[in-house]
């Protein structure tokens, strides 16, 4: 039995079906939760899923598991590295600005590449910086991005220049090479291998993980895509879709509460284009959200985005005072039929 009720606060019962009639994951999202086999099922669509403070993940739409780092703990929400994010299939786009963002948070004291920008150039990436070689050196990194069979993402190096004069391999005179930008001590998940650069993302982006079978990796300006086995990539049909987060299956913890036998859906309240979800302040989205319960025990949680926070000051819980009183009203921002 799933064990949750939670009434939270704002919003409207949604009249049109959460699941439009459309092919990009032709899995019976609606399927009853049967016997527990441990595996919580993960369905998401329009999903912005924060990574640390400067890092966001596009989730266009995804099917896949949420699966325990622990196998003696269960998933939390309150916890991102305790678990993983396992794609099947699945299309997910990154910012370049996030990237630049997320590559320069750490680019600080005597890390060997900084002030980092991005340009695209068709299919190419030409990432520009200074290193530190006696006297600060701007540099350019020119290369393509391609999936490797490990998971790993590989930038294919083409050119490097270095005070706009092309080098290869060895940088003239200053003696700069492709290893001293990316210093094994400065940087964990890069490996650099001759004139390739890899990148482990589950090691060098903030939790929560995401893993799985990367069968394309290309610049889409401004972003970078990422698909997912044989995952289909139809705009049209794609837009049809609520935005949402759907798990079923094993058992999640999230705040107070533990589901057994999941079977729960967060469904973005807002009209934005992406559902926000911040794993550090959810707490706050839950607040300023409504949830029901489901005829089969689930969980139907409405939410606004994780920067639309204004009104959770508002609420605020019932004393034993009010409990004492039956005459008092119930509070504002309770739906009452």
């Amino acid at each position: 039995m799933v064990g949750v009720s939670l009434l939270l606060k704002r919003g409207t019962k949604a009249s049109a079906p959460l699941v439009a009639p459309v092919a990009s994951a032709s899995e019976d999202l609606d399927a009853p939760v049967g016997d527990d086999d441990g595996v919580t099922q993960l369905y998401a669509h329009n999903l912005r899923l924060r990574q640390g403070s400067v890092f966001r993940a596009y989730i266009r739409w995804i099917r896949g598991k949420m699966v325990r780092s622990n196998p003696k703990r269960h998933a939390s929400f309150d916890d991102p590295e305790s678990f993983v994010l396992e794609i099947d299939k699945g299309v997910i786009r990154v910012k370049m600005q996030d990237v630049v963002d997320f590559l320069n948070s750490g680019a600080e004291g005597d890390a060997p590449l900084k002030k980092i920008t991005i340009e695209v150039d068709g299919d190419l990436l030409k990432v520009h910086g200074t290193v530190h070689k006696i006297i600060p050196l701007p540099v350019e990194i020119v290369g393509r991005l391609s999936p490797e069979a490990d998971g790993r993402v590989k930038f294919g190096v083409t050119k490097i220049n270095v005070l706009k004069i092309p080098m290869k391999g060895l940088l003239g005179g200053f003696h700069v090479e492709l290893a001293d930008m990316v210093k094994k001590t400065h940087v964990t998940g890069v490996q650099v291998v001759d004139n390739d650069i890899f990148f482990d993302t589950q090691r060098l982006l903030p939790p929560p993980h995401i893993r799985g079978r990367m069968t394309s990796v290309k610049v889409v300006a401004p972003d970078i895509e990422v698909i997912y086995g044989d995952a289909g990539n139809d705009e049209t049909k794609l837009s049809q879709w609520h935005n949402f987060l759907r798990l079923r299956g094993g058992t999640v913890d999230f705040g107070k509460l533990t589901m057994n036998h999941t079977d729960l859906t967060m469904i973005d309240a807002s009209k934005d284009d992406w559902f926000d979800l911040d794993l550090v302040n959810y707490q706050a989205q839950l607040v300023n959200g409504y949830s029901r319960m489901t005829p089969q025990a689930g969980l139907e949680i409405f939410m606004p985005g994780a920067d639309d926070k204004a009104a959770a000051s508002e609420m605020k819980s019932v004393t034993l005072e009010w409990l004492k009183n039956k005459n008092t009203a119930v509070p504002a921002d309770v739906p009452v039929k």
